[in-house]
């Protein structure tokens, strides 16, 4: 009996060791688990805080008072000097724009169409107040179905804008050309932003500022949206004798990759 007793004794010391080891283990690895989940949790936050903050301070830099308050002096010009029925279209699109700018502003995604046509109002305004100083094409090819392509609101103005400042209202005399093309590539949505101008800073400080930070931003959102859902999206910048290239590109995202990538 003492024998057997023994035995047990024995047995029951190792088992109850094996057991104390495996649950100090579980809980080790339970503990690293809920620390991983914390900290990506934490992460996520933070990014979502980022673009949060990056998407504010993109719609203030699109709400720049240089562009509203001068266009506003162009419509009324246009008023007083010319005719009532251009100023009220002028008026109109200004209106439509400063709507889309602020419903969009916190917006993650909207269609490329109302992007394009936010876009397109912004270029009639600024060639309403500068007239033969540039014109301007701006195409979408048939590749894109501009519907069910998604992307970020606010993106391409800013450079867009840039061009215009810093290099097409900088140019000698008139004949400015500024072309703007979106584009199917494979897997990939490209916005192509072309001009003749030339480099200059713009000589309005205040302008200057509000032109650098606007482009600040967008790359900071890029950024951001780039590692929150992985599609990939660059600034490439190209000059030589011809002018002047921006290519926009970034993986395409439609309309049933939605719910994945708002969730």
């Amino acid at each position: 009996m003492s024998f057997c007793f023994d035995l047990f004794n024995a047995a029951g010391w190792q088992y109850w060791l094996f057991f104390l080891l495996s649950l100090a283990l579980v809980l080790i690895l339970f503990r690293n688990r809920e620390n991983k989940l914390k900290k990506d949790v934490a992460k996520e936050i933070s990014r979502q805080q980022a673009l949060v903050h990056l998407e504010m301070h993109a719609f203030q830099a699109q709400m720049n008072p240089h562009f509203i308050f001068n266009s506003l002096n162009a419509i009324h010009h246009y008023i007083l000097t010319t005719s009532t029925d251009l100023a009220s279209l002028y008026l109109t699109r200004f209106a439509r724009l400063m709507r889309l700018i602020i419903r969009n502003c916190n917006k993650e995604w909207v269609n490329l169409e109302e992007d394009v046509e936010a876009l397109e109002l912004y270029l009639q305004l600024e060639q309403l107040r500068f007239g033969q100083q540039f014109e301007y094409q701006l195409e979408v090819l048939p590749a894109v179905a501009q519907q069910l392509t998604f992307v970020p609101p606010l993106l391409i103005q800013p450079y867009v804008q840039d061009v215009i400042w810093r290099r097409l209202l900088l140019r000698p005399g008139k004949g400015g050309m500024l072309n703007i093309t979106i584009d199917r590539e494979g897997d990939t949505i490209a916005v192509c932003i072309e001009d003749n101008g030339v480099q200059q800073e713009a000589p309005d400080l205040d302008q200057q500022s509000y032109l650098k930070k606007g482009i600040t931003i967008a790359g900071e959102r890029i950024q951001v949206i780039n590692e929150k859902y992985h599609i990939q999206a660059q600034i490439a910048e190209e000059e030589d004798p011809s002018g002047h290239r921006i290519k926009i590109s970034m993986l395409h995202v439609n309309s049933r990759m939605m719910p994945t990538h708002e969730g």
